[in-house]
C-alpha cells in the first residue's frame, strides 16, 4: 500500500486530539482502577518496562483531557514474575482486593493462558497488546497485538521471496515459540519452502557455539528466530562467528528495546511489526517524543509502547460509546470500536483481535528502520468470534 498522504495523516492526528482533547476537565471524584498485570523481573522484563511506559502516557493523557466519563484513571501495577502462578495470583488481588474495572497485560503466552480464565470467571475485561499466536477468543478477552496472519502471513513471503527458501527455526522452549513454528511449517511449505532443522534453547545457555555451527552446516538461507530474554545473546555471538553473512534472521516479535542488547551487531534482520519508532510519519514522531520526553531521550520506544498505550484509549472510547461505565456495556461497545492511533486507526473486530496497519522493518545501525508499509491487515485469530 502506499504511503499515507500528508493530508490523511493530518486526520489522524486530528481525529486523536479530538478523543483525548474534550471539552471540559474531569470532575473530582473516585479514580477508574485499572490493573496492568506484566513481567517487572523473571527475564522478560524489558518488555514490562515499555508496556509501563505506554500506559502511563495513556493515563496521563487521558487525564489531562478531562478523564474518563469524567473520572480520573488509575494504573495499578503488579510483577507477574513471568510465571504463570505468580500472573494468576497477581490478577486475583487486583480483582478482588484492589477493586480495578480491567486488566491490561501480561506479555507472555503462558501467562495470558492462566489469566484468561480469571477474567472469564470474574467477568473482567482483559487488554493483550503483545503479539501473539492467537487461538484466544473470549468475552473478556481483547488482543491489541498482532496475530499470526498480521506477523508470520506478511513476513515469510517476503523472506522467501528475497533470501531464498530454506528454513532454520529457532527458539526458546516456551509456548510461543513451539505454537509459531506449528503455524510457520505448513506457509513455508505452502511458499515452496523447506524447513531443514528446529532447535528449542533452555534458557540456561551461554555458549551458542555448537547451535551456530549446526546452523551454518545446515545451509539454510533464512533462521526464522523466536528467541527473547535470555537467548538474546545468540545474535551477537552468531553474527561475531561470522553465521550472519550467509543467513539472513527473519526475527519474530522484534522492537526497538532489543536492540541495545545485540551491542550494535545483527545488521539487517527483518521482523513484522505495527509500528516503528524511526518512521518519518508525523504523527509517529510526534508520538515517539511525547514518550521520550516522559521516559528519558536514552530509553527505547517500542511498538510495545504504543500498543499498550492504544488500550486504555479503547477503554475511554468504549465507555464514552456505551455512556456509562458497565463493565458488561463496555465489552458490548468495544466490539466493531475504531481508535485513531498514530499508525492510523485500529479496529476491534467481533473476536475482538484488532485489525491495524504492519509494517516490514530491518535492524539498520542502532535503529529498527521501515522497509515498507504493508497496509491494514484484518487479523484471522484462528477462533470464532467472542461470545455476546
Amino acid at each position: 500500500m502506499a504511503s499515507r498522504s500528508i493530508t490523511c495523516m493530518t486526520l489522524a492526528l486530528l481525529a486523536c486530539s479530538a478523543l483525548l482533547q474534550p471539552a471540559r476537565a474531569a470532575e473530582p471524584g473516585e479514580a477508574i482502577r485499572v490493573g496492568a498485570v506484566l513481567p517487572f523481573s523473571g527475564g522478560v522484563e524489558l518488555y514490562g518496562q515499555q508496556a509501563k511506559l505506554g500506559l502511563d502516557l495513556a493515563a496521563r493523557d487521558i487525564n489531562a483531557a478531562g478523564g474518563i466519563l469524567g473520572r480520573p484513571v488509575e494504573v495499578i501495577y503488579a510483577d507477574d514474575k513471568t510465571r504463570p502462578e505468580a500472573a494468576a495470583e497477581a490478577m486475583r488481588s487486583l480483582v478482588e482486593k484492589q477493586g480495578v474495572f480491567a486488566v491490561v497485560g501480561p506479555i507472555t503466552s503462558r501467562n495470558l493462558n492462566a489469566l484468561v480464565p480469571i477474567a472469564e470467571s470474574s467477568k473482567t475485561p482483559l487488554f493483550y497488546a503483545t503479539n501473539y499466536e492467537g487461538g484466544k477468543c473470549s468475552r473478556y478477552l481483547f488482543s491489541f497485538g498482532a496475530v499470526p496472519n498480521q506477523e508470520l502471513g506478511q513476513l515469510l513471503p517476503y523472506m522467501t521471496r528475497t533470501f531464498g527458501n530454506t528454513y532454520f527455526l529457532l527458539g526458546a522452549d516456551r509456548v510461543w515459540p513451539h505454537q509459531m513454528f506449528g503455524i510457520a511449517q505448513p506457509l513455508i511449505e505452502k511458499l515452496g519452502g523447506k524447513v531443514v532443522a528446529t532447535k528449542y534453547t533452555l534458557g540456561t545457555e551461554t555458549d551458542f557455539s555448537p547451535l551456530i555451527k549446526e546452523i551454518a552446516a545446515s545451509k539454510a538461507k533464512v533462521l526464522l528466530f523466536a528467541l527473547k530474554g535470555d537467548g538474546m545473546d545468540f545474535i551477537r555471538q552468531a553474527d561475531e562467528a561470522g553465521l550472519l553473512k550467509d543467513i539472513t534472521v527473519a526475527f519474530l516479535g522484534l522492537s526497538e528495546v532489543d536492540l541495545g542488547i545485540f551491542r550494535g551487531k545483527g545488521q539487517n534482520m527483518v521482523t513484522v511489526v505495527p509500528a516503528v519508532a524511526a518512521s518519518e510519519d508525523p504523527a509517529v514522531k510526534a508520538f515517539v517524543a511525547r514518550a521520550r520526553a516522559a521516559a528519558g531521550a536514552g530509553v527505547a520506544v517500542s511498538n510495545y509502547v504504543m500498543t499498550h498505550y492504544n488500550t486504555l484509549i479503547a477503554l475511554k472510547a468504549a465507555a464514552e460509546k456505551a455512556g456509562k461505565l458497565d463493565k458488561e456495556a463496555i465489552i458490548d461497545a468495544m466490539a466493531g470500536l475504531a481508535i485513531p492511533s498514530p499508525t492510523g486507526p485500529v479496529t476491534l473486530g467481533q473476536d475482538h483481535h484488532a485489525a491495524m496497519n504492519m509494517f516490514i522493518a530491518k535492524t539498520q545501525g542502532l535503529e529498527l528502520v521501515q522497509v515498507r508499509p504493508l497496509g491494514e491487515i484484518a487479523p484471522e485469530p484462528g477462533c470464532s468470534p467472542a461470545g455476546r
